[in-house]
């Protein structure tokens, strides 16, 4: 899955040596992954943010734990450390971070991200608008925010309803609403005004 070099272990557990006592190890993960927009990070990991779901990686003298989310993005992913003259730089490469790796098991929020990153903001980029997911509440209810050209943009309504909301909805039958939390009296960028 994940390959965290020599190299980078030497480094890692130095900076580790220097937390307090709760922090257990690194976490590594994901944010958005399988999307244009993913990032993979590392953070400290303590024990009162352990996860019974997290795969468990042990190395000598520290512990790494894989969010579970993350785990089939992170396949192939290296991580190094290169000494040069000003310390050194760690590095993480995930080949398969930005790709989407969606399955009919998948939680909802990877299909909800899908659908947005592939379908449904390649048509607003034209305007330069963007949509994205908030979070999900009530586990069937999507909270979206617009940004760029869709922010304050006159037809808003319309694109929710009729493009965004249709197609979610219609791709994916357990989720029952979406809702707009964008603050649409900015309007300095809205495409139409």
């Amino acid at each position: 899955m994940i390959e965290i070099t020599e190299s980078a272990q030497g480094y890692l557990r130095e900076l580790l040596e220097k937390q307090g006592e709760d922090t257990v190890g690194i976490r590594v993960y994901i944010t958005d992954p399988g999307t244009p927009t993913a990032e993979t990070c590392i953070a400290y990991h303590r024990e009162s943010e352990l996860r019974e779901d997290d795969e468990k990686l042990s190395y000598e003298d520290f512990t790494a734990w894989i969010d579970a989310r993350s785990i089939p993005f992170l396949e192939g992913a290296l991580v190094d450390f290169a000494k040069d003259r000003m310390g050194g730089q760690l590095t993480i490469k995930a080949p398969n971070s930005k790709v989407p790796a969606v399955s009919e098991d998948s939680p909802l929020e990877d299909r909800i991200n899908y659908v947005l990153h592939s379908e449904i903001n390649p048509g607003l980029a034209s305007h330069g608008g963007v949509v994205s997911l908030v979070e999900i509440v009530d586990a069937e209810v999507a909270i979206l925010q617009f940004g760029g050209g869709c922010q304050g943009c006159g037809m808003v309504d319309m694109t929710l309803k009729e493009g965004v909301e249709r197609t979610l909805l219609e791709q994916l039958p357990q989720l029952k609403a979406v809702r707009d939390v964008t603050d649409h009296t900015n309007r300095d960028n809205a495409y139409y005004q």
